[in-house]
C-alpha cells in the first residue's frame, strides 16, 4: 500500500504530500514517522491508496505510531486543509492544531503503570525463610491487595519478580490518567428551567438556522440554557464543545459540567501539565468523554458526532488567534457546525456589533434574554466624576462615594469586587528632569513596575530589569512612578481598611494550572473581603455575597486608536458591573470617570445596548468601518531591520499593482510602521487596507505568501482585534 504523507514541517517548500511505502494497519489519519533526506520526522496521512506514479523502488516506508487509533480524523483532515487554503500557509501548521504539541513530538505518551495481584494457591509458599522482602511483599499483598509494582519495589526490593517467576503474584499494566482537575468534581443542583429558558432551549432547537446568538443580560441565565443543551445532545449519543474566553473561566464552568455530567466533560488548555493535557485529548478521542470545554484551542477537539458547539462571551477578543494561522474561532466553529450539520450558539450581553447585526438581519437566529433569572433589577451604576474629586484634593485611586460603599459593604459582612486593567505597581518610571521613559531593551514600550517582585517588568516578551536608582539619561535621582496598576490599588486598600482580606486577580498572580481556581475559591468561599483584579474577573464569575462593584478607571479603554474602542469599553463595564447583585440584595457600581458626558459610558450606565448598538452601527456606517468594511493587515516582522524594510517593499510592491488594479474595491491603502516599533527584538513594519469588496483577499494571501523568507515573516489579519 501506499500512504500519502504530509510531513511535520511548517515550511512552503515542503508543503505537498509525498508518496511513501506502507503496512496494511497505516489508515487515513494516523501518525507515521517518515524518513525524511537524513532524518526521520513525524507525519500526517492523508489518503491511503494502492498505486502510485512514482518508482517503487525508490520510496521509503513508513512505520506507524502506537496510537490506538487514528489521530486524526476525516473531520480534523479536511478541517486542516480548507484553513491551509483559506489562511495559505502550510499544512503542516493547520494539522498541528489539532494534536497536543508534545504528543506530536513524541515527548508525551501514556502513564502506565504496573499492579501487583495476589495468585490464590493451595498449597504452602515455598520461599526461603530467609527472603525477607518475599514474606513482606505476601503479607503485604494479603492486607492490601492490588498494589503499585513501584511502590512495593521500593519498600520491598526485588521481591515482585521473585514472586511473578514462581506464580504466587500476577503483574497487569493500567493506564493513569492524569485528571487535571480530580477533586473538582461540584455539588449536583438539580434546576428547573423558568419559562424564558425553556422557550431558548426550544427556539435554538427548532430554529433551521445554524448559528443562533443567545442576547442575555448578566445574570440571566445562559448557562443553564447551555447545560440542557448539552444534556439533550448527550441523550442522542452526541457530543458538544463549549468555549469560553478566560482559562480563568473554564474551572468553574468545568465544576457545573462535571457536577451534571460527570467524567462526560474533559477539560483543554494551555496551563495542563503536558501528561494531563495528552489524556484529557485521548479521553475525546476515544470517546470516553464526550463534552470539551476550554479557551479558543479547544474548538480542534478530537470528537465526533457534533450536536452542539457552544461560544460564550462571544465578543471576547481572546477568541482570534494571534500566532500563525491567525484564525478566528468563529470561522472554524462555523466550518464545523456545517459538517456536522448542527448548532452553533454563541452567548453574550454584549454582543459585538458584527455578531448582532447579522441577527438583526436575519443571519442568525436571535433569542433575548431581558431578565435575571431571580427577578433581581440590575445593579444601579453610580458615575464618580474623577474631576471633582481631584478639584477637592483627593488625587487616591478612590472617589469619596467608592470608599463611602466599601466601607458599608464590610461592614454589612458583603464583598466588593474593585477592577482595574492594569497590573503591576506603576504604569511608568519618568524622569522629572528630562522626561526620559525606561522602555525595555527588546521592546519599544515603557517597563511596568512591580512592587512585589522588586523589579521592572515587560508586559511583551516578559523580561525583568532592576529598579532604577537614577536616571540614565541624565543622571537624575528625581523619578517618577506614573499610573495605577492592581499592585497599587491593593497597597492602598490595607491603608484604608487594614482588617480587610483582600485577594488580587491578575497574571501575575494566577500561574499555573490552578492559579485561577484557587483564588477564585478562596473568594467564592467568603475568605476575603475585597477582590482586586483585570479583566480576568469582569466575565461569568458567579458569587452570591458580592454586593458591590468599582470600576477605577473606566476611561482607560476610550483613548485607544482603535475603532472597536468605544464597544470594548461598553463590554468590560456591562460585564464586570454584572458581578455585582447576583443573589438576593440589590447590587450596586460605582463607576470612576474623567469623563461622564462621554455617550459609551452614558449607555453602559443605562444598560441600553440597543442604544448603544444603533449609535456605534450609524458611526461605522457614516465611517465605512467594519461591518461596512473589511481591515486587513499585513504585518511584517524580522530581527534584521533591512531586510524587514526590503520584505515590506516586496509586499508593497506586490499589493500596490492590486490596489491599482482595483482601486474600487479598496477605501485605504498604506504602509507604515508598526504603532509598536519593536516587540522582542524584532523589528515591525505593516500594509494596512480597508476594503470595500472581499473578493481580492485571496491575491493579497498569495502575495504575502511569496514574500515570506528565512529572514522575516509575513502575516496578514483581518480585522484584526489588536493594531497595535
Amino acid at each position: 500500500m501506499i500512504a500519502e504523507v504530509i510531513v511535520d514541517i511548517a515550511s512552503g517548500e515542503t508543503d505537498k504530500i509525498f508518496d511513501y511505502l506502507c503496512d496494511d494497519d497505516v489508515v487515513v489519519g494516523s501518525r507515521v514517522r517518515a524518513p525524511f533526506g537524513p532524518k526521520t520526522l513525524p507525519g500526517f496521512v492523508m489518503n491511503v491508496k494502492e498505486s502510485t506514479t512514482y518508482p517503487k523502488e525508490k520510496l521509503k516506508k513508513v512505520t506507524l505510531c502506537e496510537d490506538e487509533l487514528p489521530a486524526l480524523t476525516t473531520e480534523c483532515l479536511r478541517l486542516a486543509n480548507k484553513m491551509a487554503e483559506r489562511y495559505r500557509v502550510p499544512k503542516a501548521l493547520t494539522l498541528r492544531l489539532f494534536l497536543p504539541s508534545e504528543m506530536r513530538t513524541g515527548r508525551v505518551r501514556e502513564l502506565i503503570r504496573n499492579y501487583a495481584s495476589l495468585n490464590e494457591t493451595d498449597g504452602e509458599y515455598k520461599i526461603l525463610k530467609t527472603a525477607k522482602n518475599q514474606w513482606g511483599a505476601l503479607e503485604f499483598l494479603k492486607e492490601n491487595g492490588k498494589t503499585d509494582c513501584a511502590y512495593l519495589n521500593r519498600v520491598f526490593p526485588g521481591a515482585v519478580n521473585a514472586l511473578a517467576k514462581k506464580g504466587y503474584v500476577t503483574v497487569t499494566s493500567e493506564q493513569l490518567l492524569r485528571d487535571p482537575y480530580k477533586t473538582m468534581d461540584g455539588e449536583k443542583v438539580e434546576r428547573i428551567l423558568t419559562p424564558d429558558q425553556t422557550r431558548a432551549v426550544s427556539s435554538i432547537q427548532r430554529d433551521a438556522k445554524t448559528v443562533q446568538l443567545l442576547h442575555g443580560v448578566t445574570g440571566s441565565g445562559k448557562t443553564e440554557i447551555y447545560l440542557t443543551l448539552i444534556a439533550n445532545c448527550l441523550k442522542k449519543g452526541q457530543s458538544s464543545i463549549f468555549l469560553v474566553p478566560e482559562i480563568s473561566l473554564t474551572p468553574q464552568m468545568l465544576s457545573q459540567l462535571r457536577s451534571r455530567f460527570g467524567k462526560n466533560a474533559a477539560i483543554l488548555h494551555s496551563g495542563l501539565s503536558a501528561g494531563e493535557k495528552f489524556d484529557e485529548w485521548w479521553r475525546l478521542r476515544t470517546g470516553e468523554a464526550k463534552i470539551a470545554i476550554g479557551a479558543r484551542s479547544a474548538i480542534f477537539a478530537p470528537l465526533e458526532n457534533l450536536g452542539v458547539i457552544i461560544v460564550d462571551e462571544e465578543h471576547d477578543s481572546s477568541y482570534f488567534s494571534e500566532s500563525s494561522p491567525r484564525y478566528s474561532t468563529f470561522d472554524v466553529a462555523l466550518l464545523r457546525a456545517k459538517y456536522n450539520k448542527c448548532k452553533l450558539v454563541l452567548g453574550s450581553a454584549t454582543p459585538s456589533i458584527e455578531t448582532y447585526k447579522k441577527a438583526l438581519d436575519g443571519e442568525f437566529g436571535l433569542i433575548r434574554l431581558t431578565k435575571r433569572i431571580n427577578q433581581r433589577p440590575l445593579p444601579e451604576i453610580t458615575i464618580a466624576d474623577m474631576r471633582r474629586e481631584v478639584r477637592r484634593g483627593n488625587n487616591s485611586a478612590f472617589s469619596a462615594v467608592l470608599k463611602e460603599e466599601i466601607e458599608k459593604c464590610l461592614q454589612n459582612g458583603k464583598q466588593v469586587i474593585l477592577f482595574l486593567n492594569r497590573r503591576g505597581y506603576s504604569q511608568s518610571v519618568i524622569c522629572k528632569e528630562c522626561g526620559y521613559v525606561v522602555k525595555c531593551e527588546a521592546c519599544d514600550v515603557a517597563l511596568t513596575y512591580h512592587k512585589e517582585e522588586k523589579c521592572l517588568k515587560c508586559h511583551y516578551c516578559g523580561s525583568m530589569y532592576e529598579p532604577l536608582t537614577h536616571c540614565v539619561n541624565c543622571g537624575s535621582h528625581k523619578l517618577s512612578y506614573a499610573g495605577t496598576g492592581t499592585q497599587r490599588i491593593v497597597d492602598e486598600l490595607k491603608k484604608l481598611y487594614p482588617s480587610a482580606r483582600i485577594l488580587r486577580m491578575d497574571n501575575d498572580t494566577t500561574r499555573g494550572k490552578e492559579g485561577h481556581y484557587k483564588i477564585l475559591k478562596e473568594f467564592g468561599e467568603h475568605r476575603a473581603d475585597i477582590l482586586v483584579g483585570t479583566q480576568m474577573i469582569a466575565k461569568g464569575h458567579d458569587f452570591p455575597a458580592v454586593t458591590l462593584v468599582g470600576i477605577l478607571d473606566a476611561d482607560m479603554g476610550l483613548h485607544f486608536s482603535d475603532y472597536r474602542s468605544g464597544e470594548r469599553t461598553f463590554q468590560l463595564i456591562t460585564q464586570v458591573a454584572g458581578r455585582s447583585g447576583r443573589a438576593n440584595e440589590k447590587g450596586k457600581v460605582v463607576l470612576q470617570t474623567f469623563n461622564p458626558e462621554n455617550d459609551v459610558l452614558r449607555f453602559a450606565v443605562s444598560y441600553d445596548y440597543e442604544g448603544f448598538y444603533r449609535n456605534e452601527i450609524s458611526r461605522r456606517a457614516a465611517t465605512a468601518f467594519p461591518p461596512f468594511s473589511k481591515i486587513v493587515r499585513i504585518l511584517i516582522t524580522g530581527e534584521d531591520e533591512k531586510k524587514t524594510v526590503e520584505s515590506l517593499k516586496t509586499v508593497y510592491l506586490g499589493l500596490k499593482e492590486l490596489y491599482q488594479a482595483q482601486m474600487e474595491k479598496f477605501l485605504f491603502f498604506d504602509r507604515m510602521k508598526a504603532p509598536i516599533k519593536r516587540i522582542e527584538n524584532k523589528y515591525r513594519y505593516q500594509v494596512l487596507m480597508r476594503l470595500v469588496d472581499t473578493s481580492v483577499l485571496a491575491d493579497v494571501y498569495e502575495i504575502c505568501a511569496g514574500a515570506r523568507s528565512r529572514d522575516t515573516l509575513v502575516t496578514v489579519e483581518e480585522n484584526p482585534v489588536n493594531l497595535s
